[in-house]
C-alpha cells in the first residue's frame, strides 16, 4: 500500500453540496447514532473507541457536540487529553489511555489520545526516531488488544484543517471576547512547527493498523457530516441488537 501525503487531501467539502441540506442530513445521522448508541448499551456487547486527533481549533470539540448530541450519557464518555500529570509521567505512555478504554455497551471519546505521544514529543524533540517506533509499534499493540480482547470497535479520525484555515480560528480567539477563554500563546508555537507536526501525522497514519479516516475541517457543517456519516456507518456494520426475554421451555 502506497503511504498517503496529507496534501492530496481536501480540506473543504465538494463544490456541488448544499450547506443546509447537508446540515439537514447531519441532523438526522446524528439521531440515528443515538438510537444505535442506545441499542449498544443495551446488548453491552461491543465497545466503541472514537478518537478525535487533529490541530489545535480543527474541532474535536464540535464535532462531539454535533455528532453525539442524541447520545444518553449513561453509555458514552468523552476524555480530553492534556498535558501528563506527575503520576503519569511516572508510569508507560499508555497507561492514562488504557484506563479509559470503553467497557462493553459504552463508546468513549478521546479528544486527543495516546498518539500526542509521537506527535508533539517527535515535533519538540523530546523522543528519537526509535523512540517513536518503539511507541508505535505499542500502540498498534494496544488497540489490537482492545479489538480482540474485548471486542472493541476502534473509530480514528485526523482532522485536516487547513494551515490557513487554522491560524483563522486562533485569531478568532483573540478577537472574539465569548472565544478567548480558549486562547493559549502556546498554540502560536505550535502553529510555527506546521511542517514538523504534518510528518508527525503522515507517520502516524501511515504506520497504524487500523486505519483512519481523513476528515476535511475548514468547514464546520461539512466536518461534522462527514463524521457522522463514518460512525453511523461502523455502528450500523456492529447490528446491534435490543436483548429480549427467553422464551420459556415448553
Amino acid at each position: 500500500m502506497k503511504n498517503i501525503q496529507l496534501k492530496d487531501f481536501p480540506h473543504k467539502a465538494p463544490k456541488d453540496l448544499n450547506k443546509q441540506k447537508t446540515e439537514n442530513k447531519t441532523e438526522s445521522l446524528a439521531r440515528k447514532i443515538g438510537e444505535l448508541q442506545h441499542t449498544i448499551y443495551a446488548e453491552a456487547k461491543h465497545s466503541v473507541l472514537i478518537i478525535l486527533q487533529g490541530m489545535d481549533a480543527s474541532g474535536k470539540d464540535g464535532i462531539i457536540k454535533s455528532v453525539f448530541a442524541h447520545c444518553n450519557p449513561s453509555g458514552i464518555d468523552a476524555y480530553a487529553f492534556k498535558k501528563p500529570t506527575t503520576e503519569e509521567f511516572a508510569h508507560d505512555f499508555l497507561w492514562r489511555c488504557h484506563k479509559l478504554a470503553p467497557r462493553k455497551g459504552n463508546i468513549m471519546i478521546f479528544n486527543r489520545s495516546h498518539y500526542e505521544d509521537i506527535l508533539i514529543q517527535k515535533v519538540n524533540g523530546w523522543i528519537s526516531d526509535d523512540k517513536r517506533a518503539k511507541r508505535m509499534e505499542a500502540i498498534n499493540a494496544f488497540e489490537d488488544l482492545l479489538i480482540f480482547d474485548n471486542n472493541t470497535l476502534v473509530l480514528k479520525f485526523y482532522l485536516h484543517i487547513s494551515k490557513e484555515r487554522q491560524r483563522e480560528k486562533l485569531q478568532e480567539r483573540i478577537d472574539d471576547p465569548s472565544k478567548q477563554w480558549k486562547h493559549n500563546d502556546a498554540d502560536w508555537l505550535e502553529h510555527e512547527k506546521w511542517d514538523d507536526y504534518m510528518d508527525c501525522y503522515e507517520y502516524a497514519i501511515n504506520n497504524s493498523k487500523v486505519p483512519w479516516h481523513i476528515v476535511p475541517c475548514d468547514q464546520r457543517w461539512y466536518r461534522n457530516y462527514f463524521v457522522a456519516q463514518k460512525v453511523l456507518e461502523a455502528l450500523t456494520a456492529l447490528n446491534p441488537q435490543l436483548p429480549t426475554l427467553a422464551k420459556p421451555a415448553e
